[in-house]
């Protein structure tokens, strides 16, 4: 077990340079099974949450090598086996994306229901409502999730509600089917770009991927034989802006794609801190107290989830009462209880914070409760008077690169140190 000990209160400053992205390498990675040869990856993000899914192939039968921490060359003909059920398929929460790729290519698959941050309940009746539209008959028994087909042909499939994962295990399903294949009402996130243009690089054919339908027209297989290099981490960009904006400081966020982060860059602005869009880099700066602000989070393009409780922290010292709600998830607040340790005035009505701004925060011991809500902590640590503690670091590190070295290049005082 590991800990960072913070020393806080120091404006953030300098050049950061932002990895691939997790959301879009953990939909790619699946995808490999579906290629039928060779195809290197590149830009793919140094993060536990990529290094298990490569695990869980290499089980499977793929030959994955590393060219350099961010680049694999994969090999990949026949997998040993469709059933998933070794015990790091059931802590991945992106295992489910296995249903979809092993579905479409071999007709079988076995998968553990999915883990990862708990953030209330991941209904997956939108996946197994596609799975079944394409022809499969999938059964769920005693936590697995099952699913066989003669085989798959192609049809209209309407999603109840905008889910991006149904919406990539649809098409995942249906690239090697019969026919063609819409899914209506589709996410328009831009990882789901990402895996569409991954496999249309490999040999798909796939259109509309970003708008609310996607066409997809079968084909007999991905012969891959080329290389694809992962999109930026909108994320990990966005964190670092809010941190920037956090620590009253200057920070210019390279490697990254600013339509991305429209959503951000707008709240930002209108709570008085300065954000400049440069090509590929945003240039954050902050000299004042940041203005309270009314968030709600929704599906791309809306206000992203998973920059919700970095965004709670930046209001939590914002000047004036702001709302900020939460529009997809129904339990996403958990970290609110520790960050309330560090003196945030917070207090949850339902699905929204209240935060009554505070001029300070003060440093604490604090538990990372999940991925993004470590993030955050570690955020009003580094915004902070004093020194903060953050545990539960495996958190964080399943979607951020080199986390603690990279703030430090930007002047912070974090160090990693085991807990006995």
């Amino acid at each position: 077990m590991e800990k960072f000990i913070i020393n806080g209160g120091k404006p953030l400053k300098g050049e950061v340079n932002i990895c691939g992205a997790k959301n879009a390498a953990i939909a790619i990675l699946p995808a490999i099974l579906l290629v039928k040869g060779t195809c290197r990856i590149e830009n793919l993000p140094n993060i536990s949450d990529v290094k298990k899914y490569i695990e869980v192939l290499q089980e499977l039968g793929v030959k994955i090598t590393y060219e350099s921490p961010n680049e694999i060359f994969v090999e990949n003909t026949e997998v040993n086996s469709t059933k998933c059920l070794f015990e790091k398929c059931r802590k991945m929460r992106a295992s489910y994306y296995l249903l979809g790729s092993l579905l479409g290519r071999y007709k079988s698959v076995e998968v553990p229901f999915p883990g990862g941050c708990d953030f209330g309940t991941r209904p997956i009746d939108q996946h197994i409502k596609g799975f079944t539209a394409l022809n499969a008959q999938v059964t769920l028994e005693d936590g697995i999730i099952k699913a066989n087909a003669k085989k798959l042909v192609g049809t209209s499939i309407y999603l109840d509600v905008v889910s991006v994962g149904a919406t990539i295990n649809i098409l995942l399903a249906s690239v090697l089917a019969e026919g063609t294949t819409f899914i209506e009402n589709a996410a328009k996130e831009p990882h789901i770009v990402d895996l569409a243009n991954f496999l249309n690089a490999m040999g798909a054919n796939i259109k509309g991927a970003g708008t609310d339908t996607i066409k997809i027209q079968g084909v007999k297989e991905l012969p891959g034989n080329t290389a694809y290099s992962i999109i930026p981490d909108q994320i990990e960009a966005g964190t670092f802006m809010i941190a920037a904006a956090a620590t009253g400081g200057d920070v210019i966020v390279k490697n990254c794609i600013p339509k991305h982060l429209d959503s951000l860059t707008s709240k930002l602005i209108e709570m008085g801190i300065t954000v400049e869009e440069m090509g590929d880099s945003i240039h954050v700066k902050c000299d004042k107290r940041p203005q309270k602000a009314t968030i709600k989070t929704l599906p791309y393009p809306g206000f992203p989830t998973d920059m919700q409780p970095q965004m709670a922290v930046l209001l939590s010292i914002a000047n004036g009462t702001s709302i900020l709600t939460e529009g997809v998830w129904e339990n996403r607040f958990q970290y609110v209880s520790e960050l309330q340790k560090l003196g945030a005035n917070i207090r949850i009505e339902g699905r929204s914070a209240i935060i009554e701004g505070v001029k300070n925060l003060t440093g604490s011991f604090v538990n990372s409760p999940d991925l993004r809500g470590g993030a955050a902590l570690i955020i009003a640590g580094l915004a902070a008077k004093n020194v903060t503690e953050v545990y539960n670091l495996d958190h964080v590190d399943r979607g951020y690169e080199n986390f603690e070295q990279k703030l430090k290049n930007l002047g912070a005082k974090i160090e990693r140190v085991k807990v006995e």
